[in-house]
């Protein structure tokens, strides 16, 4: 049997992890949430929660898994008792299910890369939203581009840790930079760009309400991979000697940077276009875009295939580390081979998302799956909600809850200091040691509460 393996170096786990968070949630979700939350007045909320809550979550993730060098469920096994290996079961629970609709999204990307650069999707007379629902309810498509995307999520995880995962954000995540910067550069030049930079960057405090706290704190959790385990799992193969404080640092930086310059590409784009409102909600990109795309001209196809291309690059960043919590829960506890592991379990994901698939139109039973908070819900919400919006927040809490109190010997704190020596007793463990206590177990709850009550209850505390 191979070793488990690590990454080379802190860079490679810096960029791994970083590459963990950006994905659809900075590119897809983040602009449209600000757009729905009063725009720069959001941003300033999403960036302290990401620090101040998220931040403290995220080193008790990383810790925990350089301690054990196990996944999520064996990691709480040996640190806590079986009880506690339910918070690990749950993260890796929370992986696959997630991964299950996250490729089939991924794939409506990879789809829409090849319809309007190879496909002529942006043509005069399209309605775009009419087409994005006859896209998503194609059954026979969406299998096609979903299992391009799965095999080759699975295909770099197959690589190893190294070879794979390292090898490749490593690539990836500067041709994302560089795309988006390319992108930004273009969308400053249309007219109204100066109009979507003001509603972006120049806050109006009077749009913040409670539930902008809500959200944002929310959507950085979600963006920044926390309570699923991932953190964990990457986490196990960092050396003894990197420092996780200044790398966790570096991924919040890197993961909130990528969130920052999407919305400076999508708003001047969406405001040099007046039919288009900046609160489009989820159909910002799928629906709105490609109608601001056509609106190009020649340059259209290339600057709109070029987006849903980084749409790709960003969603495989994350596939990526979402398929490796199950591959290493696997690998660790029943001591299989890797490559075969990672085939097996990416096959059974795949098999997973179908109903998720087919939720979208292509079958009325999935379509209208079940019903709760007033109205029926197709199978991808249901999944989502359950695992994206209340899992996540659960494990954040309960990780939260092990670092700061149950991890015995000041476990947590003799973590903190490899690769770190002297940042014991200064004021930054002091802390780091409050938020993990205190202030994130308790807002991570709130936010589980809250969504626990508006999602099933359609109970609105705000």
């Amino acid at each position: 049997m191979a070793s488990r393996g690590g990454f080379s170096n802190r860079l490679g786990f810096i960029a791994a992890a970083a590459g963990s968070a950006v994905g659809l949630g900075n590119i897809w979700k983040f602009p449209y949430e600000v757009g729905e939350n009063g725009g720069a007045a959001f941003l300033v909320i999403y960036l302290a929660c990401a620090f101040l809550i998220c931040l403290p979550i995220m080193l008790a993730e990383t810790a925990i898994g350089r301690n054990t060098r196990l996944n999520p469920f064996g990691a709480f096994n040996k640190l806590g008792n079986r009880k506690w290996g339910l918070v690990g079961l749950l993260g890796v629970l929370s992986g696959i299910m997630i991964l299950s609709f996250y490729n089939v999204v991924a794939g409506w990307a990879f789809g829409y890369f090849i319809q309007i650069g190879f496909g002529g999707l942006l043509s005069e007379g399209v309605n775009y939203g009419e087409y994005f629902g006859g896209f998503v309810s194609d059954i026979t498509d969406n299998l096609l581009y979903s299992i391009g995307f799965m095999v080759l999520t699975a295909l770099i995880v197959a690589g190893g840790v190294q070879k794979g995962i390292e090898r490749w954000t490593k690539i990836l995540m500067p041709l994302l930079v560089v795309m988006i910067l390319g992108l930004i550069s273009y969308g400053l030049t249309l007219d109204g760009a100066m109009d979507g930079l003001s509603f972006y960057l120049v806050p109006d405090f009077s749009e913040i309400t409670a539930n902008t706290f809500y959200t944002a704190l929310a959507q950085a959790f979600f963006s920044l991979s926390l309570g699923m385990g991932a953190l964990i799992t990457y986490g196990s193969y960092v050396g003894k000697n990197d420092s996780i404080v200044g790398a966790a640092a570096l991924i919040t930086i890197a993961d909130i940077s990528i969130a920052f310059l999407a919305g400076l590409m999508i708003f001047p784009l969406v405001f040099s276009q007046p039919s288009i409102e900046a609160n489009a909600g989820p159909g910002l990109v799928f629906v709105a875009l490609p109608g601001i795309f056509e609106t190009m001209g020649s340059i259209g196809p290339f600057i709109g295939a070029s987006f849903f291309l980084l749409l790709c690059f960003a969603a495989l960043t994350s596939t990526v580390s979402l398929l490796e919590v199950p591959v290493a829960f696997v690998t660790d506890q029943f001591k299989t081979n890797r490559k075969k592991t990672v085939y097996f379990v990416a096959t059974f994901i795949f098999f997973v998302g179908l109903p998720t698939m087919l939720s979208q139109g292509a079958s009325d039973f999935f379509t209208n799956f079940t019903y709760y908070g007033g109205e029926s819900k197709d199978f991808f919400t249901l999944i989502e909600n359950v695992f994206s919006d209340l899992a996540l927040p659960l494990g954040g809490f309960f990780i939260a809850i092990f670092a700061g109190w149950s991890w015995k010997n000041k476990g947590f704190q003799k973590e903190l200091y490899f690769g770190n020596a002297t940042l014991e007793g200064t004021f930054l463990e002091k802390m780091i040691l409050f938020m993990v206590r205190f202030v994130s177990p308790f807002v991570v709850g709130a936010i589980f509460i809250i969504s626990v009550l508006q999602i099933f209850f359609n109970i609105s505390l705000f």
